[in-house]
């Protein structure tokens, strides 16, 4: 990880502890969990949002405002929105990001969940993801949730990524060690 990502990550999960905390202690999880979801909805859907966060040309003073008036418009929580606004106060609104991604996986592992990260050659059907899901469980001793994405270069198989493991089956990974050892062997 690079030394400015590293940094962005560390400011994000001091931000999200706390964020995680406060909403820990007022019987909050749910309400937080759909503000962050509905904050990174708006952030994939809005350029002007992702310009806002990420642009050193605007001020804190309309940072703040701008992102108040959104946090209002949309209706996160109070924490959620509060944290915002002493975020843009701070110039630390470009981390929005990565906060989303460690209040999610804060919230999962409070609720003993854990997402699998699955790249498949074709899309998922529902039937596949759940059985997928299932046989993880199992293993992991955890909630699975997919996140399935697809990459037609695997030809066929799966990579399926939970925490730090790592399982490929994919037939792209099975041609290149067929490959690697025919070298080996010429």
């Amino acid at each position: 990880m690079s030394e400015p990502a590293s940094i962005s990550a560390g400011i994000a999960a001091r931000y999200a502890t706390a964020i995680f905390e406060i909403a820990q202690e007022n019987k909050n999880l749910d309400s937080l969990e759909t503000s962050i979801n509905d904050l990174a909805a708006a952030l994939g859907e809005s350029s002007d949002l992702r310009d806002l966060i990420h642009s050193p040309l605007v001020s804190r003073s309309d940072q703040e405002a701008a992102i108040t008036a959104i946090a209002d418009k949309m209706g996160l929580t109070e924490v959620l929105a509060k944290s915002l606004a002493l975020m843009a106060q701070k110039r630390r609104l470009f981390v929005v990001p990565q906060l989303i991604r460690a209040l999610r996986e804060q919230i999962a592992e409070e609720r003993g969940e854990v997402t699998a990260d699955v790249i498949s050659a074709k899309a998922l059907t529902k039937a596949q993801s759940e059985k997928l899901a299932a046989t993880l469980k199992e293993r992991v001793g955890k909630t699975v949730t997919i996140n399935s994405t697809v990459d037609d270069s695997l030809i066929g198989g799966l990579i399926v990524k939970v925490g730090s493991k790592m399982i490929d089956t994919s037939i792209r990974s099975k041609l290149n060690s067929l490959q690697n050892a025919m070298k080996e062997v010429g």
